[in-house]
């Protein structure tokens, strides 16, 4: 291959910016995976380079005497044009990345720590060998042509990377492409270019049947993360409705799946069968729900039916410690981590009280309570879809009854001594999303959204109000989450109030849109008072400076449910 521009039969549009952080990795779309290797890559440092996070990482850097001109950078694919021939790097599988380079360009594969292991050189290969024996990676370059490949043993690398080599990269990347395809036009091409990224994200982060996990599902990242969370595929699942939703739903049945024998769903679980003791927010009726509107296959309803009930009932059994009809998070000891089980893990909500009445908590049962009715119904469940629409009204009439402060015009938890907490949290606008709430406590919650003093900040929503004393860039204690201005936009929408619905998904769309032109990656939260980047923001403590997850987690970069929410908003406000 000569010359610097490449005839490809794809998209206009693509993501072109290939900076650090940014996942890139095979995903399960297009076939098989491996969690066990984590034969990951993120961007690292430098004009490119690659670090792989096995257990003992290895970097791959092309040296370039000229940087060149980015063409696409997706999680799977990287061309680039130059003066020579370009670079070109593509996913062939899960364990074999292959390319052209420029003869001009070396390519370097060493382990990130001086004592990683064994590195030689045999004849064309270059080869690196964990120092405990359990995974060899090795790169192969003939002339213009690379291929680099993992094995468990140095013989199944040596032979990944021999075949890998035969491969046609072009191919491979128009291959890899045909998944932008299935994607919708946008009339402002920087919100389109945005839009593809977003399904990029979605792309890499999506792994195929593996372990005990049947069919497809979603990770939340592929590194840090690894694991499906609960929650999290939900909210995966409402973008892949618009691109394939019967992958969305395979996102979804993996999850139900995991149900135990008391009806529990764990909020992580991994592919060798191991999850954790706590839940995660209940929204999964609502992701079966909005699945079907997509898919009409009422087979998946009766599937989910009874799984969805006994679940609902094991929150409604296990989470109401006083018996009044709300539901409490299970609080933990860890002040960096209170309630893991609300997904909120650090917000000021946990730090005085062990035990709350939780708005958000019964507002997502009362939620899934109303779609169970739903599914019920549309299966000619008729008594059973009446039981389940009483559960969500009983419901809703405690949070109505019990969690309005009339004197704040807020909605607040409880303390078990009934006591209001008023500590003001993205978590009081969430009864907008019951089907039931009077106009004027809308109107209520809509002026608290739009004063300055609270919520209505540089970038709503900060997930705590920047009245609030302990208000910061540490995740949950301020930043804003897309997951909530979410549920906020779609609580908007269901009580009639579009036009504020539509400007808190442009600002979100800008706030996103912002970072990813600065720093090519969609982040997992954000200063709502922009004051700082995301890079710059704590994350359960300060954050450390240099990108370095092995050390301390900072904000995660290509983080799944940022990227598909903003799929969702810019494909609802084009």
């Amino acid at each position: 291959m000569t010359g610097s521009k490449i005839a490809l039969n794809v998209r206009e549009n693509l993501p072109n910016l290939w900076k650090e952080g940014a996942l890139f990795a095979f995903s399960g779309y297009d076939g098989q995976t491996d969690s066990y290797s984590q034969f990951v890559a993120t961007v690292g440092e430098g004009t490119y380079s690659l670090l792989f996070h096995t257990p003992q990482r290895r970097r791959l850097q092309f040296l370039v005497p000229h940087a060149g001109v980015v063409q696409i950078a997706t999680g799977d694919v990287l061309v680039t044009e130059s003066e020579e021939s370009p670079l070109l790097a593509v996913y062939q599988s899960w364990h074999t990345l292959i390319g052209n380079a420029p003869s001009s360009v070396d390519i370097v594969l060493s382990f990130e720590e001086e004592d990683g292991g064994k590195a030689w050189a045999d004849d064309s290969l270059f080869i690196t060998e964990s120092a405990n024996g359990q995974d060899v990676i090795v790169l192969l370059r003939v002339k213009e042509r690379w291929a680099l490949s993992y094995g468990r043993q140095r013989e199944e690398a040596v032979s990944r990377v021999v075949k890998g080599l035969s491969y046609d990269s072009l191919e491979e990347i128009e291959a890899r492409l045909q998944y932008y395809q299935l994607a919708p036009r946008l009339h402002d091409p920087m919100k389109e270019r945005l839009l593809f990224k977003c399904f990029s994200v979605m792309k890499v982060n999506t792994l195929a049947s593996e372990g005990v996990i049947r069919q497809h599902w979603s990770t939340p990242d592929r590194v840090p993360h690894k694991a499906m969370w609960l929650w999290d595929s939900v909210f995966h699942s409402l973008a892949m409705n618009l691109l394939n939703p019967e992958l969305s739903w395979h996102f979804l049945k993996s999850v139900l799946d995991t149900q135990r024998d008391d009806g529990m769903i764990p909020h992580t679980y991994k592919v060798d069968g191991s999850g954790s003791g706590i839940t995660q927010p209940p929204i999964l009726a609502w992701g079966v729900w909005e699945n079907y509107r997509h898919t009409k296959q009422s087979s998946h309803l009766r599937y989910a039916l009874p799984i969805l009930e006994r679940y609902v009932n094991w929150d409604i059994t296990h989470r109401d410690r006083n018996g009044n009809g709300l539901l409490e998070w299970m609080i933990e000891g860890n002040p960096l981590c209170r309630s893991g089980e609300s997904g909120m893990d650090n917000s000021p909500r946990f730090d005085q009280a062990a035990v709350l009445d939780a708005v958000d908590f019964s507002v997502f049962v009362a939620q899934d309570a109303y779609f169970i009715g739903l599914i019920a119904d549309e299966l000619g469940e008729t008594e059973l879809a009446q039981y389940w629409q009483r559960k969500a009204f009983d419901m809703t009439s405690q949070i109505q009854d019990l969690l309005w402060d009339e004197r704040e015009g807020f909605y607040f938890d409880r303390d078990m001594d009934g006591n209001f907490t008023r500590v003001k949290a993205v978590s009081g606008f969430l009864p907008l999303l019951l089907h039931t709430i009077p106009q004027e406590r809308t109107d209520k919650l809509i002026s608290m959204l739009q004063d300055t003093q609270h919520f209505q900040t540089k970038f709503p929503i900060p997930t705590t109000a920047a009245s609030e004393k302990t208000y910061s860039t540490d995740m949950w204690r301020g930043p804003v989450w897309m997951n909530m201005n979410y549920l906020v936009y779609i609580g908007l929408k269901r009580q009639g109030r579009n036009e504020e619905a539509d400007k808190l998904a442009q600002q979100s769309i800008e706030m996103v849109q912002k970072y990813y032109e600065q720093f090519g990656v969609i982040f997992e939260y954000f200063d709502s008072a922009d004051d700082v980047p995301p890079v710059a923001c704590d994350r359960k403590g300060p954050h450390r400076g240099n990108y370095n997850i092995r050390q301390k987690m900072d904000v995660v970069r290509d983080f799944h449910w940022s990227a598909a929410l903003t799929a969702c908003l810019l494909m609802e406000q084009a």
